[in-house]
């Protein structure tokens, strides 16, 4: 990678953090989405909750199409479908815009769509897909870390200049392991130790192992920012900025906690090689064909 790169990480070296070299919020008045007021709360805090979105009725149509995929993809044990390593139910299923002609829609809807337009100033394209379930009972734990550090280094994303959207189909509350956010925490890039195997993401996916903030420094994120807690009802759309800090917990509760995820990169920032000589990852994982800005649509499911 060119020693222009201000985001080098996954080297020998000990772990660094770094100041943000990119802007949060783009804003060329590209077209209308979120508002002063969230476009300035999602500058300071890196994230931005919209509550009830999507009515009930919308939601269990979503729901129900979601179960239907969870039930079909693990019966045929395809690659997109990844596992829970103890209990073996469906974690998540990526390229599901791809998969699903009601998800292949969701992505276009003005209401999601226009709100990552207008923060990256920009048309966008899907980066990546998939839904999580996090089942009751089993649904395991995702690690703190930054997507970008991941998409940096293993896909080759070359700016912060993506986000992702995540649309809550099951009720997330402080039981059933919700997103926590570390806000403020987007303005600073964590440089994390060792160098990535070949073909992590069949473990990642499960568990991530590299790419994992260094302790010392997570602390540090979270004395300046505390932790927030993503609860909502289902309907509501939480979206986050690709450089914040996140994780969950595991869900111990009976009751799933199933949110469907997109992550909306801009058209300018397409994907280059990954970092350290790394083959790409799968076009399931990360995509490279077929990119083209997405047209919106006004749905009503």
């Amino acid at each position: 990678m060119q020693m222009s790169n201000p985001y080098l990480t996954r080297r020998s070296d000990a772990a660094a953090i770094i100041s943000r070299a990119d802007p949060v919020v783009y804003e060329q008045n590209l077209v209308e989405g979120a508002t002063a007021q969230q476009k300035q709360d999602y500058a300071t805090n890196g994230f931005l909750q919209i509550d009830d979105l999507f009515s009930a009725d919308e939601v269990k149509y979503l729901l129900d199409e979601l179960h239907q995929m969870r039930h079909a993809y693990a019966m045929q044990q395809r690659p997109e479908a990844i596992i829970e390593r103890e209990s073996q139910e469906v974690r998540s299923i990526f390229n599901v815009h791809r998969l699903n002609d009601v998800f292949k829609n969701l992505v276009s809807d003005e209401r999601v769509l226009n709100i990552a337009r207008s923060l990256l100033g920009s048309e966008v394209y899907i980066h990546q897909s998939r839904i999580n379930y996090k089942p009751g009972l089993h649904g395991k734990e995702f690690f703190w870390h930054s997507d970008f550090e991941t998409w940096h280094s293993e896909d080759g994303m070359p700016r912060m200049r993506a986000l992702s959207c995540s649309i809550l189909l099951t009720d997330n509350n402080e039981h059933n392991g919700p997103l926590l956010v570390i806000p403020g925490s987007h303005q600073h890039y964590i440089s994390c130790q060792g160098e990535t195997p070949d073909e992590h993401y069949k473990k990642s996916l499960k568990k991530q192992e590299y790419g994992v903030p260094d302790g010392s420094l997570l602390r540090y994120l979270a004395d300046m920012g505390g932790i927030h807690s993503c609860t909502g009802h289902a309907g509501s759309v939480v979206f986050f900025d690709c450089n914040l800090m996140h994780g969950s917990n595991s869900n111990i509760t009976p009751f799933s906690r199933s949110n469907i995820f997109f992550v909306y990169n801009s058209i300018d920032n397409q994907l280059q090689q990954p970092l350290g000589g790394l083959q790409p990852r799968p076009e399931f994982v990360a995509a490279r064909e077929d990119i083209a800005p997405i047209k919106p649509k006004n749905l009503i499911l």
